[in-house]
């Protein structure tokens, strides 16, 4: 994936009124490799998989996975690896998503992946469910010696009622060309303790909460100088919904979240963040199985009134008139990101345009 984000010299002002640099980035990676291996043990209900996950771009290489245990089609268990479900895109849909990461707002409000048990099934006629506890609301840079004793936990409803599918693992887009209207419909949350993951003279290992300033609450003065938040918990609730017919699809949710019960070495200017907002995205499949065009976009309202927001869109090809690879032009304008991170499309107070140009393949 080559990402281009522009202009190149720029700073931004955090909630505090301090300016801060932004580091635009003009790159080409290979972006990202995860390889599947799935089966059963002895009986086809008891099953396994091990992933390997790979981001060059973060240097980051991991081994994991997960065992499962069918019972019934409404009771399934596991154990292993799994997404705090606070969001849908965490559950299932990559990598068939608009482009080749979350949207703005999605990666804002979201939990990450943590070790953990879980139960998932139908409850009812096309209704879905998925409960989970997790040792933390990310696993990724905190090791089990700088894990607390606090667990957190999620869970999911979602409901297809006019087709019982949404087409291949609930992803974006018509490509399957619906004649008749899929719909689907759900709920998110999740809530725990989060703790900073390091001792209080280095850096925190916890990133995956940040401020509507892409700032992380656990750094040395990010809610008040000289301060260290040590804990806060997390509350976050999600609701989308989707059509697709007909090449057509649309897909929104909406995000709320609560920052409160702050620990810290110091006196707070404030008790609770409170957060709301939004994305939507739409697409039509002008060529059949072929060519794809999509809009996107997303907006915060957040506790700090800097409201950051997003709108763009893209094309998807795809050569082999199926899934399995596609060729991807996204191009975006943002203004004031609230995410940071280096494997997304998003730099910390990033105001200004990006795109990117990428190819994925996917062997089943």
């Amino acid at each position: 994936r080559y990402i281009n984000q522009m202009p190149s010299g720029q700073t931004f002002v955090d909630h505090l009124g301090r300016v801060l640099p932004v580091n635009p980035r003009n790159d080409l990676n290979w972006h990202r490799t995860m390889i599947w291996l799935t089966g059963w043990f002895h009986d086809p209900r008891f099953r396994y998989n091990i992933t390997s996950w790979s981001l060059p771009t973060t240097q980051q290489t991991l081994i994991f996975g997960n065992l499962q245990y069918v019972a019934s089609n409404s009771f399934v268990f596991g154990v292993g690896i799994a997404p705090s479900l606070t969001i849908r895109s965490l559950q299932g849909s990559w990598p068939y998503w608009a482009g080749s990461d979350r949207l703005m707002a999605e990666e804002f409000f979201r939990g990450g992946f943590s070790s953990g048990i879980w139960m998932t099934g139908q409850l009812a006629y096309r209704l879905d469910y998925n409960v989970s506890i997790t040792n933390n609301i990310s696993h990724l840079g905190v090791t089990q010696a700088n894990d607390t004793r606090d667990l957190f936990y999620s869970g999911s409803l979602r409901w297809q009622p006019t087709t019982g599918e949404f087409g291949a693992r609930n992803g974006f887009g018509d490509f399957e060309y619906h004649t008749r209207a899929a719909t689907q419909f759900g709920v998110s949350m999740g809530q725990g303790r989060t703790n900073r993951g390091a001792p209080l003279d280095q850096a925190p290992n916890q990133r995956q909460i940040k401020l509507s300033d892409s700032l992380n609450p656990f750094e040395l003065g990010a809610l008040a100088p000289g301060v260290t938040v040590i804990n806060l918990k997390y509350q976050e609730l999600a609701v989308d919904a989707g059509v697709k017919y007909r090449g057509f699809a649309f897909q929104t949710e909406y995000f709320f979240r609560t920052l409160m019960h702050f620990e810290a070495t110091g006196p707070l200017p404030l008790t609770t963040i409170y957060d709301n907002g939004f994305m939507a995205e739409a697409s039509y499949m002008v060529l059949r199985r072929k060519l794809m065009v999509y809009t996107v976009g997303g907006y915060v309202f957040d506790d700090f009134r800097r409201f950051p927001w997003e709108a763009g869109g893209g094309l998807n090809y795809y050569p082999s008139d199926t899934r399995s690879w596609r060729l991807n032009l996204h191009l975006l304008h943002v203004n004031k990101s609230p995410v940071q991170s280096f494997f997304s499309y998003y730099n910390g107070g990033l105001p200004g345009t990006l795109f990117s140009v990428g190819s994925e393949r996917v062997c089943p």
